[in-house]
């Protein structure tokens, strides 16, 4: 297997005059940009960085964030990029537990940076903004160097990122540059990606989805156009000049293209290939997209930072719900709920957890410096993700939400993530969540929180819910009107923060 420098040098000898990155002005072939990631990796040696090294990141997409992640794929520095958003206490626990040795930041994390105790001891990059104690990007780039070499082999770290902590501090995911490159390889062919394909970059590069996205370019040639942070007119406007392919998103970002005014006028024709991963996609939002584009492919990707794919539905509109089969270097299982091994395997259509083989290509080998959370999650070989779900008798994963989300009530198990699907095709929702609230007599108690967009009534849903086949103990008993869903910064939805009473009430009823 090809370390990841190896394989990019590949791809600018097999394709230098593509078009490779695009950013607001900024355009480079193949060979324009190894040259300025040759630069990159000249200013990793003047500032003292060694292969093993980490170096931790904190921007938004945009053509230095990829230049940076292909300058440490090349020098063997560990690239351990964070939320751009974090504050200066997440930024020193990263800083801190990677035992970094050099900060690159811009002005939407500069704040943070000068607040971070730990930044300020630390050689630091800055992108785009003035920093008198700092280098400047620009400078780096500028600087004419001889091409450089791939200096780390295949079982090389490539990467660190941070799973999004909830009730603790985020966990590390270090992969290796083997695991890597047979995510990117096997995304290219997961999602039947040609040469020359050019995809929306606005997935961040902290995110699996994003880095993936980033790899999956450079095996074929393609081109990755640059959105910083999600804007819906930008976006669309980016699809219509770049003649963008394919998109990769989660299901929110989607919700909000197609559901934004000026998706109607736009050109979009240019993409053939649908592809979403990071949640479950309500079959309301599945049917609107498959409509509204038509693709040639609509691929439901699930999997996660630790193990990249788990599945892959490449016609997810033909069964709404789908995550399919297992992908090309992977092998799933459903083992009963509270399983203490991989042998003790859930019945067909019984819900139980998902979990993947340790073994595959994709895989990581462990949390970094966690053996409280390997050994919770690492068993028998297998990766035990925390996710729920059962395989229907074609040998089809449905994912039904994670374990800590199960609704308890009444004795009975109830998976949100139905309750949500079947309340989407309402034409009156918007978006809806589905979560369990304390309640003396049943335990927990469904509970729907809805974003309308046009009046609808409690007793409206609730008879919707009785015709569409909904068992009876699935109903929600209550309803709640919001005017928005509590979400993570990658539109993942928050059903903690519903559960705990941050979220929006709804201001006034729809007209």
């Amino acid at each position: 297997m090809l370390d990841l420098g190896t394989s990019f040098v590949g791809s600018v000898a097999r394709d230098p005059h593509a078009l490779a990155v695009v950013d607001d002005g900024i355009r480079l072939t193949y060979a324009e940009w190894y040259r300025r990631i040759s630069s990159v990796v000249a200013s990793f040696d003047r500032i003292g960085l060694k292969a093993g090294d980490h170096i931790v990141t904190v921007l938004q997409n945009c053509e230095a964030a990829a230049t940076l992640h292909w300058a440490c794929q090349i020098a063997g520095v560990v690239i351990t990029p964070i939320n751009w958003r974090a504050k200066d206490d997440e930024l020193d626990f990263c800083i801190e537990n990677s035992e970094a040795r050099a900060v690159v930041y811009q002005d939407v994390s500069a704040q943070a940076v000068a607040k971070s105790k730990h930044a300020q001891n630390l050689p630091r990059i800055a992108v785009g903004c003035d920093d008198a104690g700092a280098i400047a990007f620009a400078g780096i780039v500028a600087e004419a160097a001889v091409d450089a070499t791939p200096r780390v082999t295949a079982e090389d770290w490539s990467i660190m990122l941070y799973t999004s902590g909830t009730t603790s501090r985020p966990k590390g995911v270090p992969r290796r540059h083997r695991a890597e490159r047979a995510a990117g390889v096997a995304h290219v062919a997961q999602n039947l990606y040609r040469r020359g394909e050019r995809t929306l970059g606005v997935m961040p590069l902290y995110h699996t989805m994003g880095v993936r996205s980033l790899i999956a370019m450079s095996v074929i040639g393609g081109t990755f156009v640059c959105l910083p942070r999600y804007d819906t007119k930008k976006a669309l406007a980016l699809i219509e000049a770049e003649k963008v392919t394919n998109l990769y998103l989660v299901p929110t970002l989607y919700h909000d293209l197609v559901h934004a005014r000026e998706f109607a006028s736009a050109d979009v024709s240019s993409v053939r290939k649908l592809g979403f991963a990071g949640a479950s996609m309500t079959d309301g939002l599945l049917k609107k997209l498959n409509d509204a584009f038509r693709p040639d492919l609509f691929v439901n990707h699930y999997g996660s930072s630790e193990i990249y794919t788990f599945t892959i539905d490449q016609c997810a509109p033909a069964k709404p719900g789908s995550a399919g089969k297992a992908g090309i270097n992977q092998e799933v299982r459903v083992v009963k709920l509270n399983a203490t091994s991989a042998a003790d395997l859930a019945a067909p259509e019984e819900e139980g957890e998902i979990i993947a083989r340790l073994a595959g290509d994709e895989s990581f080998d462990g949390y970094w410096r966690r053996p409280d959370a390997d050994a919770k999650s690492l068993r028998d070989g297998w990766y035990f993700t925390g996710d729920t779900g059962f395989v229907d008798s074609d040998g089809d994963l449905f994912v039904t939400g994670r374990v800590d989300d199960m609704i308890i009530t009444g004795g009975e198990n109830v998976s949100p993530v139905e309750i949500e699907s079947c309340l989407s095709l309402h034409p009156t929702v918007l978006e809806v969540a589905v979560v369990g609230l304390p309640d003396e007599k049943w335990g927990k108690v469904v509970t729907a929180f809805v974003r309308r967009k046009a009046p609808v009534s409690e007793t409206d849903l609730d008879q919707f819910c009785r015709t569409s086949g909904l068992a009876d103990f699935k109903r929600p008993r209550r309803f709640v009107f919001v005017d928005a869903l509590p979400k993570s910064p990658v539109g993942k939805l928050l059903r903690r923060l519903l559960v705990a009473g941050d979220y929006q009430p709804e201001h006034a009823p729809p007209a």
